[in-house]
């Protein structure tokens, strides 16, 4: 079998959806790293397709080898991007040859199902709760919010930390103490602030508090760690093991969140949920964007031990995979079909196709018009 071309197309949510086609006809799917960048993740993926096509796919592990050592600068999140999705079309097809679901040949699964979370909105402590509520009433036992929908100066008011508070609060009272709440803080806030914030969220015993400091801020990631009984939460912005080594090996934190569509793909994030298991760290996958990625994420998570839970339980392909993943009681069951599952109509897919380009991850303080970390 041999690689003949690629196809990527920019969905709704900012995702993408890669196309790897083959010469027995088998059509391998993936979804690179987007966000607002699609057009500069397409060309990455047309740049290696000139070294894939007429290869071997089932070559993986020296194919993902080949491609990330011979760039010149290895951590560049664009490449990264376009390998992880690559990747994941190629494990697709490698299922798809030999008509197993691709779990199975990662080694088989550990649990016979995947705990999920989906997000939830609201900029009132009442919106927070009752975007909680119909969460919870829709089938999910957990759930994840922002700690604050406005921008936060490095030491803030009494007032901000109150608010940042009071919606935590809000949901808690209103889901009980059976459902799980993550809070994310989306690394708005800066290590002081994340110290305050997170100590004074602590009786209200949250599953994980996510992002507290920007990933190229380590130490203070360590020193926070060490310092509340919050469960601290990182990773969906770094890159390969190479990237997650230092917070492993010094236990920076408690769960790591690696994104499988930016962080080197499926083998990828399993070579990393082993170096986090040796030092007793879970893995809880950050998946914000497509369906895709839900899916490969659940393939590769259904065999590793140290799992906690997944992100994007909402997020299950319905409308666009011919076979959407299958939600019950907060949980998602582990795709049977082989390769990834994901398999789709041209026409579904035109559907939600978007090449708009909207640029986000911008805050501004109302008060001076100064820029704030989103």
């Amino acid at each position: 079998m041999k690689i003949t071309g690629f196809e990527t197309i920019p969905i709704q949510g900012r995702a993408m959806i890669l196309k790897m086609f083959t010469d027995e006809g088998l059509v391998g799917y993936g979804e690179p790293m987007n966000y607002e960048h699609w057009r500069v993740v397409a060309q990455a993926v047309d740049d290696m397709a000139e070294y894939l096509v007429g290869k071997d796919p089932l070559q993986i592990e020296d194919h993902w080898q080949s491609m990330y050592r011979s760039s010149y600068s290895r951590s560049m999140p664009v490449l990264i991007g376009a390998l992880s999705g690559i990747e994941m079309a190629m494990w697709d097809v490698f299922g798809k040859a030999v008509e197993l679901p691709v779990w199975r040949l990662l080694g088989g699964s550990v649990r016979k199902r995947i705990r999920v979370y989906t997000g939830t909105g609201g900029t009132t402590p009442q919106q927070c709760a009752e975007s909680a509520i119909k969460a919870v009433e829709s089938g999910f036992n957990a759930v994840k919010m922002g700690a604050s929908p406005r921008p936060v100066r490095f030491v803030d008011t009494p007032k901000v930390i109150d608010t940042m508070v009071s919606r935590v609060a809000a949901v808690r009272e209103a889901v009980g103490d059976e459902v799980d709440i993550a809070i994310d803080l989306h690394r708005r806030l800066s290590p002081t602030m994340a110290a305050i914030v997170v100590k004074e969220l602590e009786p209200l015993r949250p599953l994980f508090a996510e992002e507290p400091c920007h990933p190229e801020n380590s130490e203070p990631l360590l020193m926070l760690s060490r310092s509340t009984t919050v469960p601290i939460a990182t990773g969906e912005r770094h890159l390969t093991r190479w990237g997650f080594r230092e917070i492993i090996e010094r236990e920076m934190c408690a769960i790591l969140q690696p994104d499988i569509r930016h962080c080197g793909g499926m083998m990828e994030l399993k070579k990393i949920a082993a170096m986090a298991e040796i030092h007793n760290m879970a893995i809880a996958p950050h998946n914000a964007a497509g369906p895709i990625g839900v899916a490969a994420s659940l393939h590769v998570i259904a065999t590793i031990p140290n799992l906690l839970i997944c992100e994007g339980g909402h997020r299950r392909g319905e409308g666009l995979f011919e076979t959407p993943l299958v939600f019950k009681d907060g949980f998602v069951e582990l795709p049977t079909a082989p390769g990834l599952g994901v398999d789709m109509a041209d026409e579904a897919i035109e559907k939600v196709r978007d090449e708009t380009f909207r640029l986000r991850g911008m805050f501004r303080h109302q008060d001076d018009g100064s820029f704030a970390d989103y």
